[in-house]
């Protein structure tokens, strides 16, 4: 049940129901602050180091003290006080607490550390896509709790029937609302190439190791929306929502067909990486 979430807040566990912040956080008045989603397996952290490594990133990228051992040390005991074997961590940093709602801060303040553990079942998802404009700011490389946008659009697409959406910027893939994406023209493998309109997702990158240790041609660079459209199979990767094939994309009336030996090839690998299944 949700009311039985366990969470942490300054150091202090409890019920998520029972945590509290001040109206004066910055990470209510601006999203000022980071974050992360750990997921784990049988109660292991998948990942964990690359996702701290991210971490440290987008908090030196935003000027924010992250306490490593802190961090980790938390986001540890959250797995272990789930009630499930699977699920996933989220964790928030945001800068503080402002005496007075200000654009600028002060350098002093105090970050707000943030986290819970969610039961969650990894299972094969598929997606119905909305194609639209890339409209988030430039700096989509940082983890930033900063969403609006992805908000905005996500939902517009839920009101059409989708479960999430591909971004363009100038007819260029970007990625995914809420994870990156990957497809399939004749017998490779495409994604975007990482820069400041992407952010450089931990599973993305681990499975672009995994595909090419096996064999596989991965190919980083700028595609367009013909070239996503007349792929024969395309999916997303998150950590939540690990390989998630894409049925449908809703703007163009497109269906993608359901079998590709490929993908079947690169979903086991994936899975066994990750899972150990």
């Amino acid at each position: 049940m949700m009311n039985q979430v366990k969470a942490v807040f300054q150091g202090d566990f409890d019920l998520l129901e029972n945590i509290k912040i001040s109206p004066l956080s910055r990470g209510y008045t601006f999203s000022d602050g980071i974050y992360e989603v750990v997921p784990f397996h049988n109660k292991a952290p998948i990942a964990f180091d690359e996702h701290i490594i991210r971490f440290k990133k987008s908090a030196d990228a935003m000027n924010i003290v992250l306490d490593e051992t802190k961090v980790i040390d938390e986001m540890s005991q959250l797995i272990d006080m789930c009630d499930g074997d699977n699920g996933y961590v989220y964790y928030q940093i945001s800068r503080g607490i402002d005496e007075i709602r200000s654009h600028i801060h002060k350098t002093n303040l105090e970050p707000e550390y943030f986290g819970y553990s969610l039961n969650y079942d990894f299972e094969d998802k598929k997606f119905k896509v909305l194609l639209c404009e890339d409209i988030r700011w430039g700096r989509c490389d940082i983890k930033s709790t900063s969403l609006l946008a992805n908000t905005l659009m996500m939902n517009n697409a839920a009101s059409k029937g989708c479960n999430e959406i591909i971004m363009h910027k100038d007819g260029i893939i970007t990625e995914a609302g809420a994870s990156n994406v990957f497809f399939i023209i004749d017998d490779a493998i495409c994604t975007p190439s990482l820069n400041n309109n992407i952010l450089p997702g931990i599973t993305r990158d681990m499975s672009i190791k995994i595909f090419r240790k096996n064999n596989i041609n991965v190919f980083e660079d700028n595609f367009s929306i013909e070239q996503l459209l007349s792929a024969s199979k395309v999916w997303l990767t998150s950590s939540t929502k690990g390989m998630a094939e894409v049925t449908d994309v809703y703007s163009e009336n497109h269906s993608i067909k359901s079998e590709n030996p490929l993908f079947n090839k690169c979903e086991d690998i994936f899975r066994t990486a990750f899972f150990n299944d």
